[in-house]
């Protein structure tokens, strides 16, 4: 009985010990990978509850003409963080193995302010709809995505994913 006690308490002061060690890595300076995901001192960061369009996904502006929304999204958020240290919470681990974290730089939650830019989708399926009012400000503003057309980037995924081009998968009708 005292063994596995012993053992259970190994195992939580590892855990606890792993946990704070983790949080711990996931302030610094970002480097962007993506709209939705960012590395700090070599870890992969997703941001929880959003969704933004892949990098080789296009979309179409007000004027009608195809451009690449997911690098759009991902320059205009390595500008808007530019050299500010980055601070995240983990939430979950993704299926990849990446933190899954709301992260923020100088006090502002950057998931929101890429779902307020018309950069990225709340994503109500893991945000429960927490970042539905700054879409709905950006859906009525015509910011970013708003202004024109768009796939919702799980759809643009999933289109991908079954061998289509990523030129048919972006131009899909809503």
């Amino acid at each position: 009985m005292i063994k596995v006690i012993l053992c259970w308490a190994a195992v939580v002061l590892g855990f606890a010990a792993s946990r704070a060690t983790f949080a711990a890595d996931l302030t610094g300076q970002a480097s962007i990978i993506d709209g939705d995901t960012l590395e700090i001192h070599g870890a992969r960061v997703r941001l929880w509850g959003i969704d933004a369009p892949e990098s080789n996904q296009l979309c179409r502006g007000e004027d009608s003409v195809l451009y690449r929304c997911g690098t759009k999204a991902a320059n205009d958020l390595d500008t808007f963080i530019g050299r500010r240290p980055v601070t995240c919470a983990p939430v979950d681990r993704d299926r990849y193995g990446r933190a899954v974290a709301a992260c923020n730089v100088a006090g502002v939650d950057i998931a929101d302010w890429l779902v307020r830019k018309g950069l990225a989708l709340d994503w109500p399926r893991y945000s429960q709809g927490r970042y539905a009012e700054a879409q709905s400000e950006a859906r009525s503003s015509e910011r970013g995505i708003w202004s024109g057309s768009f796939v919702e980037p799980w759809r643009y995924r999933a289109c991908v994913k079954l061998g289509g081009r990523p030129a048919t998968c972006s131009d899909e009708a809503r």
